[in-house]
């Protein structure tokens, strides 16, 4: 299938590399760097969607491999589609299904597809590129993500020369099938930490071509110094006038190191389990809410957030909501670690759009975590 126009506008390049940008789809713009809560099954856990939108996310993840099964697949139809079923307005990027059908054991992989057995009653299951492509088509998504093959972390050269192999060829059968006019589809660039494999990867997923790219198989235990490698060699393989994607990615630290090699999207649990499990962010650090120095704590979670969170409550009752096991604190938490996230990406456009990135990266990771002056994120 030809490629679609996504109206993709680079709007600034900073000396470091970094870029601010903006793409459209037929459910609005979405401003770069950007990054996307996720939500799993169709809902991001603990957060209404008007929550997640007065974050200011644009766009949201929703997981094809739990959404695939037929009954869900079936409700989701019935709702009319994964927008009205998720009551999200804007837009939405559904991945592959790849990386959790990658990560169940007694799984069988062949050129043809994957085999696994899933559920109580332990049903097989096969996953192929034509199968992944017909359940989001179905599901409605506007960004549709090619069938591909995430490797462990470490694996072994000739097995990962043999996956890229296999998602090159599942990306043409990816490629081929016919989405609907409003979808967009993005190629998953692979390689494991082999800079090589990542360049032919990269080299042939852009002759395919797709509408725009995505960097996959990171953060599955590398590190950041091997995810910095990782971009490094594959960002500039891929086109300048295209979205760029980072898929899993991540910490603050990651998303800044990635941002500096070019990258222009990101989605993570990061910021939503860790608040479930009392873990918040601010910009002097991360802060654990359950720590009894915070019994008697009159102050917000971060004293410059203007979230729901931090202009209502105090650490102290968060951390009294936490103890009693209230559904409240996992709410308020996640609002809180979502803003921080879009407040991060805002902050990040900003740079980016005033030539300063570097220097407002090295400020905010030594403010964040005592990283030392001058140091390259």
């Amino acid at each position: 299938m030809p490629r679609k126009d996504i109206h993709f506008e680079l709007l600034n390049r900073d000396p470091s590399g970094a870029r601010r940008a903006r793409f459209r789809t037929e459910h609005g713009t979405v401003e770069t760097p950007a990054f996307m809560p996720v939500g799993t099954q169709g809902a991001v856990k603990a957060a209404t969607p008007d929550q997640v939108l007065e974050t200011g996310a644009e766009v949201v993840l929703a997981n094809t491999f739990h959404l695939s099964l037929e009954r869900r697949r079936e409700l989701v139809a019935r709702t009319g589609g994964l927008h009205k079923f998720m009551a999200w307005p804007r837009t939405i990027l559904t991945d592959s299904g790849g990386f959790q059908v990658f990560s169940l054991p007694d799984k069988t992989i062949s050129d043809e597809g994957v085999t696994f057995r899933y559920g109580k009653d332990e049903t097989t299951v096969i996953l192929d590129p034509e199968r992944s492509m017909a359940i989001q088509k179905d599901l409605g998504a506007d960004i549709v993500m090619a069938f591909d093959e995430c490797v462990e972390y470490p694996s072994p050269k000739r097995y990962v020369e043999q996956s890229v192999r296999r998602t090159t060829m599942w990306a043409k059968r990816c490629r081929d099938v016919e989405l609907a006019p409003h979808q967009y589809l993005f190629g998953i660039v692979q390689g494991g930490t082999w800079p090589e494999l990542r360049e032919q990867s990269a080299r042939d997923l852009v002759s395919i071509p797709f509408d725009g790219y995505a960097i996959g198989g990171v953060s599955v235990g590398e590190g950041i110094d091997l995810l910095k490698e990782v971009v490094s060699h594959a960002a500039p393989l891929l086109p300048e006038d295209l979205p760029r994607y980072l898929m899993g990615v991540g910490l603050p630290e990651d998303i800044l190191a990635s941002v500096e090699r070019g990258i222009d999207m990101f989605d993570c649990v990061i910021p939503t389990r860790y608040a479930r499990g009392g873990t918040l962010f601010t910009r002097t650090g991360k802060i654990r809410i359950g720590d009894k120095r915070y019994r008697k704590d009159r102050y917000p979670v971060d004293t410059v957030c203007t979230c729901y969170t931090c202009t209502r409550y105090s650490r102290m009752v968060l951390r009294h909501l936490h103890y009693a096991g209230e559904p409240l604190f996992d709410t308020l938490a996640t609002i809180h670690n979502l803003h921080f996230y879009q407040d991060l990406m805002r902050d990040i456009r900003d740079a980016v759009a005033g030539g300063t990135f570097s220097r407002f990266a090295q400020e905010w990771l030594q403010r964040h975590r005592g990283t030392r002056k001058g140091a390259r994120t």
